[in-house]
Formats: C-alpha cells, sequence, structure tokens
C-alpha cells in the first residue's frame, strides 16, 4: 500500500492529475485524466489471463505517461469484488480472481485506488452527464449485459452487486438466463454478423423485442428516472432506440411507467470517465 505521506505530497499539486483503468476481457485501457475530466494520455495493452502478466501490463503504462504524479485513481473491472479490501472474485470475462487489485494499483500508480464493476463506473459516468435525472439505471450491452444505478450523482450502494443481465426469463418456451438471448454475443450467433454490420429493420425489432424483456423487469426493480444504454451494441442505439421504447410502452402500468431512454453520449470510454468520476468524488473533492 501506497503511505500517506505519499498520498499527500501527491494532492499538493497545483493541478490534480487522475488515472482510469478499464480491465476488459481482451484488452486493458489506461488513461491519464486532468482535473477538469479530459483524457490526456492513454496506453492500451491485452488483458493477461496471468495476473502478473497483467501487472507488467499496467507497469508499462505507467512507465509510458509523461505524467507520473497522481492524485488518485481507479480501476473497473468485471465482475464482483471484494470492496473493503480492494479484491477482485472473479469474472467469466477475466480469469484471474482473488487478487489485491487495488494494493497493487496503488504501488504502481501512487496514489489511492479504488476499486468497482466496469458496468458500474459506465454508469456512473453516464449519470454525470444527465444531472437532472435522480435516478439512472445503465445498461451495457455486449459479449453479456452488465448494470449500473446512480442515485444523486453517486452509485447506489444497494445495486452495486447487481447483475440484471442475468434474470431469468421465459424464452422461446424454456426460462432462459436474459443475456443467453438479448446480448451482442447473441445477436451475432443469431444474424451471423456483428451489431455494426445489421441494416435489416426486422431483425432491429426482434433485437428490441428481447432487450425489452429484460429492460422492463429491471425497471420494475430499480424505478429509474432516465435509461442509458451503452456497450457495443449500445453504440448502434439509433438503429433501435425507438423499437425498444415502442416494446416497452406495451408492457408499461401505473405502477411500473417508463422512462425516457437515451443512448450513452460516451460509449467507448465510459468506464474510463466514470473511473474518474468515483476517483474525484472518494478523493478529489467532487
Amino acid at each position: 500500500m501506497v503511505s500517506r505521506k505519499a498520498w499527500t505530497r501527491s494532492l499538493c499539486y497545483t493541478h490534480s492529475m487522475y488515472v482510469g483503468i478499464d480491465v476488459g476481457g481482451t484488452k486493458t485501457l489506461v488513461a491519464v485524466l486532468s482535473d477538469g475530466g479530459e483524457i490526456v494520455e492513454k496506453h492500451k495493452f491485452p488483458t493477461a489471463k496471468d495476473y502478473d502478466e497483467q501487472l507488467a501490463g499496467l507497469r508499462g503504462a505507467f512507465d509510458s505517461f509523461e505524467q507520473r504524479q497522481f492524485t488518485a485513481g481507479a480501476a473497473g473491472i468485471p465482475g464482483r469484488i471484494d470492496r473493503k479490501h480492494g479484491v477482485s472474485l472473479g469474472s467469466p470475462n477475466v480469469t484471474w480472481a482473488n487478487q489485491p487489485v487495488q494494493a497493487d494499483c496503488e504501488k504502481i500508480f501512487g496514489c489511492p485506488f479504488a476499486v468497482e464493476n466496469d458496468a458500474n463506473l459506465a454508469g456512473l459516468s453516464e449519470a454525470m452527464l444527465h444531472k437532472e435525472y435522480e435516478t439512472v439505471l445503465y445498461f451495457t450491452i455486449s459479449t453479456g449485459i452488465g448494470t449500473g444505478v446512480v442515485r444523486g450523482q453517486r452509485l447506489d450502494p444497494g445495486f452495486l452487486d447487481m447483475e440484471g443481465g442475468h434474470l431469468v426469463l421465459p424464452y422461446e418456451g424454456t426460462l432462459t438466463d436474459w443475456e443467453d438471448f438479448a446480448s451482442g454475443r447473441m445477436i451475432y450467433q443469431r444474424y451471423g454478423k456483428p451489431a455494426s454490420e445489421i441494416n435489416d429493420e426486422t431483425a432491429w425489432k426482434s433485437i428490441a423485442h428481447n432487450l425489452g424483456l429484460g429492460f422492463f423487469n429491471n425497471i420494475a426493480i430499480v424505478q429509474p428516472d432516465l435509461i442509458v444504454v451503452g456497450g457495443g451494441v449500445g453504440t448502434y442505439f439509433d438503429h433501435y432506440g425507438k423499437y425498444l421504447t415502442a416494446e416497452l410502452k406495451q408492457y408499461e402500468i401505473p405502477l411500473v411507467p417508463i422512462p425516457p431512454i437515451v443512448g450513452a453520449q460516451r460509449a467507448e470510454e465510459a468506464v474510463i470517465y466514470g473511473c474518474y468520476d468515483l476517483a474525484k468524488q472518494q478523493h478529489g473533492g467532487l
């Protein structure tokens, strides 16, 4: 762990700088952000299956940066987290588990660190762009489906471990995990191509129908004021957003109103900006 003296020295710099780490299933993005939240440096490397190799990649990122004094940082990782100890508990997309991610990041980058689920951080990032809404429900539709809940521009502690993509729903006559028929992975399997190459309106209506089934159940639980859709499939929200809204309106009842639904504004780097938001909230006075 980094000494409190070193952290205090870092905080004395006139211009606070922050570091964000987005650990994906195939690649890890490390970025330096200014006090105002602007990305000023980036470094990308393949996410390693071996944890020691992953740490070597993080050290390589640090060595590549011109800026090496940080106020604070955060890492977004898939799966569940022991937040008290900053330890990853594992994920289907990242093979290393039970590793002291927080302590190791603090050693490498020389500043206090937070570790959080990547979908939560992406949701925080997007919610900060919609401060007029009290409760924001974020969906990331990619290889799998992740969720994040933000209230008052803070991650809702009651939903930190929410796995909305794993609702079990009736589909084609059997109970099925939602992401096993609505995720980006399943879209590719069904149509033989990624969402980026789908131009057929009928296909998008079918995709919206499958998404709507899980959306409604999550809405009933969270009761959000706004829904934001991100991730790889979220990037193409313009193709299916109107169909998804129409689908959900069919299920609407007085006790479960359907809020506005929008696409993510920073789908590709939402986790990095969420790292900045969380680090600044915890150590930068935001």
